[in-house]
């Protein structure tokens, strides 16, 4: 038990904050209330437990690096941590309770831009969390049985229709319809197999179908292997405040952009 001891004592001694990932109650008042702890972090969907510090979760990230990542950048953003600080993630791998705990050192944590994709967008982070939802579903169930590729931009959506044009009739002019609810999204779906992007304003309603993006795109750097349709989603992202979210038709994935970077890669059949 010694070894054990000593291991447990590596991770989480001489820690300078301790972050719980969804904790039950009791959990968050064991920490909470015990003397000479060291201040608690809880990130979660929703503040149930009342935390003085509080992070929220706007999605589960099946992948563990990623809710830690994006836990950690809303800490830090917050100024519950500073730079440099050692902290102790508690999180759920394999049960429905906490049962995993790794060791950060923030000045060796390299931020994504995960937090700023929910936060900082001019879009209400409900509105980017129910097309990440649209997307997820059509990733793992594509048109039909067949795999497709989408791009929706969301927010700023008068410069986005400034720097795009129109392929085709769109079928939400003059419509007051927004993302989030079922019936709609299943219009999106069955528009997601014609060329161009939808374009969704800040609180969620769907301005248009069909556009052609139309950045410059010079200066713009994606990685290899990803195309057009990338490349229309990093540079409208960058030349605007909006953020881009798209699914790859070869590769399945799902990727936002902001700021002309990716900052969030998922598998849709995780979620």
């Amino acid at each position: 038990m010694s070894a054990l001891g000593d291991l447990y004592d590596d991770i989480a001694g001489d820690v300078d904050a301790v972050f719980l990932f969804s904790p039950t109650a009791s959990l968050y008042d064991e920490f909470a209330t015990t003397e000479d702890a060291p201040p608690v972090v809880v990130v979660s969907s929703e503040n149930a437990v009342n935390a003085d510090q509080y992070v929220e979760l706007p999605l589960e990230f099946e992948d563990v690096r990623d809710r830690i990542r994006f836990g950690l950048e809303g800490g830090m953003e917050r100024e519950y941590v500073d730079e440099g600080a050692i902290v102790a993630c508690a999180t759920k791998l394999f049960d429905d309770t906490i049962d995993t705990m790794t060791r950060v050192n923030t000045s060796e944590f390299v931020r994504s831009g995960v937090y700023s994709l929910f936060t900082d967008s001019r879009a209400d982070p409900s509105v980017i969390r129910a097309v990440l939802e649209v997307v997820i579903e059509l990733g793992k169930k594509g048109q039909k049985g067949k795999p497709v590729g989408a791009l929706f931009v969301v927010g700023d959506a008068g410069k986005v229709m400034n720097k795009s044009r129109s392929l085709s009739y769109n079928p939400f002019e003059k419509s007051h319809v927004h993302v989030g609810d079922p019936i709609v999204n299943v219009m999106l779906k069955e528009f997601s197999r014609l060329d161009g992007a939808f374009v969704i304003s800040d609180s969620g309603k769907i301005v248009s179908a069909y556009r052609y993006l139309e950045p410059g795109a010079e200066g713009v750097d994606i990685p290899k292997g990803l195309g057009t349709r990338h490349m229309a989603a990093a540079a409208i992202s960058r030349d605007t405040n909006a953020i881009s979210i798209v699914l790859s038709e070869s590769d399945a994935l799902v990727r936002a952009f902001a700021g002309g970077e990716i900052v969030l890669e998922l598998d849709p059949e995780d979620y």
